[in-house]
């Protein structure tokens, strides 16, 4: 059971927090005064009921406040855990548990990946020249080892996000860090295909210009798979080897096979980069659809419903037509 502490900091004058612990199965609340204007609330919560219970929070009578999130590693005596009772169908305006961490968590998350520095790109730099040694030798270890350092995970799912809020502000940094990072990454690996020599025929290079509905499906499992994990609250390492996979091998093979001078397989290797790139998006944001990820007012819920269509149906016609192409000239 993953716990969360929301200390609410507000106005002394505020009334007091009455929080309904029958709604949000409260497991501690500690009430402290800062100095004569401020007070912080202190609430324990399972992590499933943060954000339902923040969205309450907003609707009471408190207009100014900051709230901080931190997560539990343990607490003794472990708290009591009822057994569950059979659900009772839950009525429009009742809240209910969401089943993953809060959207002011993912917002983090998000943020935290989409702001790119020096840090991201040196890593961008550096998994792409690992990645080509690799190819360019034979070796899957190595290979396998520029997918650990790859940061690829973090900007593809916070495109996938800012899609299914509707934040037009994070899909830009999204959409800039993504476009950054792929241009690096290309132009790194054409330069050194320029420079070194190459030949198409290596096993590591020839696995990423075959092309099949297959690897559509490795990558749309690789993009529900993070979104899963981010909403888990989990650790995305492991998750994000598994994006990379479906990224980073077939963008380095792409500009090292055109550096060299083989377009064909450039082209091959290219077209399966895209279309990892659109399987991988629409999955997470379908996962994060299911999962209920969704705005907390209703003007911003129907810029996101807007949005979200349009992306799935870019995503899922891009998709299509890929699907198209790569059976009647690639099948």
């Amino acid at each position: 059971m993953a716990l969360r502490l929301v200390d609410i900091y507000h106005s002394d004058d505020d009334a007091p927090l009455d929080v309904p612990n029958d709604t949000y199965d409260v497991l501690g609340h500690w009430t402290y005064r800062i100095d004569e204007k401020k007070r912080v609330d202190r609430v324990l919560l399972e992590v499933e009921d943060t954000e339902p219970f923040l969205d309450w929070v907003d609707d009471t009578v408190i207009t100014e406040y900051r709230v901080v999130l931190q997560a539990v590693e343990a607490t003794v005596p472990r708290p009591e855990v009822e057994d569950e009772e059979p659900e009772e169908e839950a009525t429009e305006d009742e809240e209910v548990s969401v089943g993953r961490i809060g959207r002011a968590e993912l917002y983090e998350y998000a943020r935290g990946a989409v702001d790119v520095s020096g840090y991201y790109y040196a890593l961008t730099a550096l998994s792409v020249i690992v990645a080509a040694g690799g190819m360019l030798r034979d070796q899957t270890a190595v290979v396998i080892g520029a997918m650990v350092i790859a940061p690829l995970i973090g900007p593809n799912l916070a495109l996938a996000l800012g899609t299914t809020l509707g934040d037009t502000d994070l899909l830009a940094r999204a959409a800039w860090a993504n476009l950054t990072g792929v241009a690096l990454a290309l132009g790194g690996a054409l330069g050194l295909g320029a420079l070194v020599p190459v030949d198409p025929a290596t096993s590591e290079l020839a696995a990423r210009t075959v092309i099949g509905i297959v690897d559509i499906a490795l990558a749309a499992a690789a993009g529900a798979a993070g979104a899963l994990a981010i909403t888990r609250g989990g650790a995305t390492g492991l998750v994000g080897v598994m994006v990379a996979v479906a990224l980073l091998p077939p963008l380095v093979a792409t500009g090292l096979l055109l550096g060299a001078g083989h377009p064909l397989a450039a082209l091959r290797a290219g077209l399966l980069t895209v279309t990892n790139v659109v399987s991988l998006n629409l999955a997470a944001v379908t996962t994060f659809l299911v999962l209920g990820v969704w705005p907390r007012h209703w003007r911003d819920v129907e810029q996101a419903r807007a949005s979200t269509r349009l992306a799935l149906a870019l995503w899922g016609g891009a998709v299509l037509v890929l699907a198209v192409v790569l059976w009647f000239f690639f099948g």
